[in-house]
């Protein structure tokens, strides 16, 4: 039902919509409480775009692939159909979108509310093996860790991360999120028509309008590095949404395109992307590709071409190219294909231009504006390089292992006696020579269970711990249950129980590495012996020298005597635990 506009905003006030800012530009109106934007198009066809305010962000790593299942389950009743029509899911907004005549879309979009006013629960398992199959063929592009790295195991970082609530999401959860996510309040329809086609029912629960999630950082400082596969350059930022921002990944894209590939000849492929996230803020992408022996050069020319933008060295010929191509967008402008962007605006709160407004701020843009922007970029730049250090460019190398760790049950491992798992009542800590890596439970994404006892713990930082009872000495079912009561029951996902032959076992040790590892470690606990144990016995002789000489005195001074008799103590302690220390190591 197409509800007058004038009549709502009487009833509910114009401001609640956000409609108004359309005035002049589309046409709007209210069907069935949801906003929806028309303008006519080209052709026999057209085209819709039902939009919610709901993505992978909104969910947690626990639940991750609900809004997925949701979107699966709501299309499943439209079975096999030669209409052109889909779904997807991103991070801030999920869309289902046809194209066919007006009473296909008409039928498409009724169906889909249908869905998901009453989803197909009878579905759910089998949605869910879908789901794994197709992450399952889906390829992980060079930027797949790139949000996991600025982001954590939370909100924008999901999308690093398979969709593990495909493996324990229940019929009740899925229920619930539809009810409250998919909502009439927290939708925007599109359609590429002259008129709201007759007979359209988009009946929804009542809800509200969700705003996108605040971004998480797993980022202490900034512009940081991680090293990534061979033969890809890529850096990512956080930009505050403008025109002048826009338009600076053009012109990022066009000048690493020159350096690196028509004068460098060192990457087929450079380019940069501008992509908005929320109302406020937009991700910067830059790429470049290379050959293994040309990786030094691009990182090289990719740090020195951000350099030279961040100085201002930006040619007037540069802005003038970028901002033509964009202002022809303008000179006659298409509505029904602006329709999916003014709709996605509206939905994220985002302000909406009209086309004489894009004009004037494209002409307003200086190259002043683009080098603010680019030490905007630079500021908080990740940069992902091909296994080298990159500290020569002022970048830091991002997080590799937790500040600390905790105390607890200590359990060696039995394939590097240099690692060691603790269990403490905080969380779980892997202990490496190089540094710890922790998740504490109150801290925790996600934690992953297998039948075996078998636990991955993923902490809201990113980083992840494995325990393996079959891989480290003393994990008694006793202290898997202790991890088990200790992490918050909604970051628990049950896995299936694994094939025997794919429990880890540990790897068999060359005897001669261990022997050398251990031939040395012996050594070295030896010589601590001798030093330790020939100082304390020549304090020992010394402090009993001083006890005679004071005994045989007219006046003796019996508090020095007792000082220098206590400390020896800590030297034959010392020497007692270096003993037994050395004799743990002799048997091991």
């Amino acid at each position: 039902m197409t509800t007058d506009l004038h009549e709502h905003d009487r009833r509910d006030g114009a401001d609640d919509n956000g409609l108004g800012a359309l005035s002049g530009l589309v046409s709007h109106t209210l069907t069935d409480h949801v906003p929806t934007l028309y303008a006519p198009a080209s052709g026999n066809e057209i085209t819709a775009g039902l939009f919610f305010r709901v993505g992978r962000a909104d969910e947690t790593l626990a639940t991750a692939g609900v809004t997925h299942l949701v979107e699966h389950l709501a299309l499943h009743r439209l079975g096999l159909s030669d209409l052109h029509y889909n779904g997807a899911t991103a991070n801030a907004y999920t869309l289902f979108h046809v194209t066919g005549s007006e009473e296909e879309v008409v039928r498409y979009l009724n169906s889909v509310c249908a869905g998901l006013r009453d989803l197909p629960m009878e579905r759910l398992e089998t949605e869910k093996e879908i789901l794994r199959t197709e992450a399952a063929g889906r390829g992980s592009g060079p930027q797949h860790r790139m949000p996991l790295w600025r982001y954590g195991a939370r909100g924008y970082g999901l999308s690093s991360y398979t969709e593990l609530g495909t493996w324990s999401l229940t019929p009740d959860q899925v229920r619930h999120w539809a009810e409250t996510r998919f909502t009439r309040d927290n939708a925007v329809l599109w359609i590429t028509s002259d008129h709201v086609p007759d007979g359209l029912d988009l009946t929804l629960p009542q809800g509200s309008r969700l705003h996108a999630p605040a971004a998480t950082s797993a980022l202490p400082a900034t512009p940081a590095y991680i090293s990534g596969d061979d033969g890809h350059v890529v850096l990512t930022s956080v930009l505050r949404r403008s025109t002048a921002a826009s338009v600076f990944a053009d012109v990022l894209g066009r000048a690493l395109f020159q350096d690196l590939r028509q004068e460098g000849g060192y990457s087929y492929t450079a380019e940069a992307d501008y992509s908005p996230r929320d109302a406020g803020s937009a991700t910067l992408t830059a790429y470049a590709d290379s050959l293994p022996q040309k990786q030094d050069a691009v990182v090289g020319g990719f740090v020195d071409t951000l350099a030279r933008l961040r100085a201002g060295r930006i040619e007037q010929s540069e802005l003038d190219a970028v901002r033509g191509k964009l202002l022809k967008m303008y000179d006659s402008p298409d509505l029904a294909a602006a329709l999916p962007s003014y709709a996605l605006s509206l939905l994220l709160g985002h302000r909406i231009l009209t086309p004489e407004q894009h004009r004037d701020e494209l002409n307003a843009v200086t190259t002043d504006d683009l080098r603010e922007v680019a030490r905007e970029a630079w500021a908080g730049a990740l940069l992902q390089v091909p296994g080298r250090d990159v500290d020569w460019a002022g970048l830091t190398l991002a997080p590799q292992y937790s500040e600390s760790a905790v105390t607890g049950t200590r359990h060696q491992s039995l394939e590097d006696d240099e690692v060691t798992l603790v269990i403490g009542a905080e969380g779980v800590s892997l202990l490496t020579p190089r540094g710890p890596v922790t998740v504490r439970y109150d801290a925790c994404s996600a934690m992953t269970t297998r039948p075996d006892g078998a636990r991955v713990l993923t902490g809201h930082d990113g980083f992840s711990v494995t325990v393996e009872p079959t891989l480290y000495r003393g994990v008694t079912p006793e202290r898997i249950a202790a991890v088990d009561a200790a992490v918050p029951p909604q970051a628990v996902v049950p896995m299936p129980a694994r094939d025997p032959e794919r429990v880890p076992q540990p790897r068999r040790r060359d005897p001669s590495t261990r022997s050398s590892r251990s031939g040395g470690a012996l050594w070295a606990w030896t010589t601590a012996l001798w030093l330790v144990g020939l100082l304390a016995a020549v304090w020992g002789l010394l402090c009993a020298v001083i006890t005679a000489d004071e005994a045989s005195a007219a006046a003796p001074e019996w508090d020095a005597v007792t000082g220098v008799w206590i400390l020896e103590l800590p030297l034959l302690f010392a020497t007692w635990k270096i003993f037994a220390a050395r004799r743990h190591r002799t048997r091991a």
